[in-house]
């Protein structure tokens, strides 16, 4: 099959083809993968339930001549939106299981399926020090996103770390990879050196690691954590949730290991002696505005996760008063 990035259907190794899912945001698409088992296929990742999306994953399983039974499970490695939203639909059309770690089917169930999601987020971002008229835009559109996730998957079967699944000749073991997503987790092949890294792990962007209203404590320090385990792997191949392939897998690392670094200061240097608020410091690292509704959520998340590093690291003290308010 010839190929081009921007094909939506490719096979991309042996017996693994990517499924490339339009997205409305500026991150314009998100990449799934369907992988071939002697008697069947499994799904890794869904999409955005969007009738564009959904029309994608009609034809290339169409092309592949896959019909309903031949989907053997659906596995998610984390239910960012993007990645859990078609979960649903593609269970209701096939029947098969829906995969996922028990803290990201925890999360599914506290952000998609319980309607709380906009009092949560009032709350975190009255912490952020974001304005009232922002405030109520950010949590419109955080519940607009929500409605993208129905149908939930109703069967629902849990994957723990260090589980080993087969996909036909392939053998995959599962890694707990959080800070972008609390539970995430990826699917290393020793044999071919070729992992599934979802969102942990991507080429020339960096994933978001923000503090979101149902986040453990910690996300930039427990993800820079997981890229030091990571760099323990032999990786050859790792095939991403978004972007290109990644076959520099060590250099990548480094990368993103730096690129944190040079954010840190970046931030610490917007902190004043007097005391700023998370958003004040998110304005003014951030070309904020020029975002979207959608991007200055996840700047404001983004922010919020180094101050906090920088709290924990003891480069920083945050004062309590409603609103969080940091000091050198």
């Amino acid at each position: 099959m010839a190929t081009t990035s921007a094909e939506p259907l490719k096979q991309i190794a042996e017996d693994i083809y990517q499924v490339r899912l339009p997205l409305p945001f500026a991150l314009n698409h998100v990449n799934c993968y369907l992988l071939r088992e002697d008697q069947g296929w499994t799904i890794l990742d869904t999409g955005l339930n969007i009738p564009e999306a959904r029309a994608v994953w009609q034809t290339a399983l169409a092309a592949l001549q896959i019909g309903a039974a031949d989907i053997r499970r659906i596995i998610l490695s984390h239910v960012h939106p993007d990645h859990y939203g078609l979960a649903g639909w593609l269970q209701e059309w096939s029947g098969a299981p829906v995969l996922m770690s028990p803290r990201e089917a925890e999360l599914a169930r506290q952000l998609w399926q319980e309607n709380n999601l906009g009092q949560t987020m009032f709350h975190l971002f009255r912490q952020a020090g974001v304005p009232e008229a922002i405030e109520g835009e950010a949590i419109a559109h955080a519940e607009k996103v929500r409605q993208l996730t129905f149908p939930h998957p109703r069967r629902v079967e849990l994957v723990e770390a260090g589980t080993a699944l087969s996909t036909g000749r392939r053998q995959f073991k599962a890694f707990h990879a959080p800070g972008h997503s609390d539970g995430q987790l990826v699917f290393y092949d020793a044999a071919d050196r070729l992992l599934l890294s979802g969102d942990q792990v991507l080429l020339k962007i960096t994933p978001n690691i923000g503090i979101w209203p149902v986040s453990e404590l910690d996300p930039l320090g427990r993800y820079l954590a997981s890229l030091q385990q990571l760099s323990q792997l032999d990786v050859r191949l790792a095939l991403p949730g978004h972007r290109g392939v990644i076959t520099n897998w060590f250099e990548r690392l480094a990368e993103l290991k730096q690129h944190h670094a040079v954010r840190l200061a970046v931030m610490l240097d917007a902190v004043e002696a007097g005391g700023v608020t998370a958003y004040q410091v998110c304005n003014q690292v951030f070309n904020t505005p020029e975002f979207t509704m959608h991007e200055l959520r996840f700047a404001v998340a983004e922010t919020l996760a180094h101050l906090e590093y920088l709290v924990k690291q003891e480069r920083l003290r945050r004062e309590d008063d409603g609103v969080w308010l940091y000091r050198l």
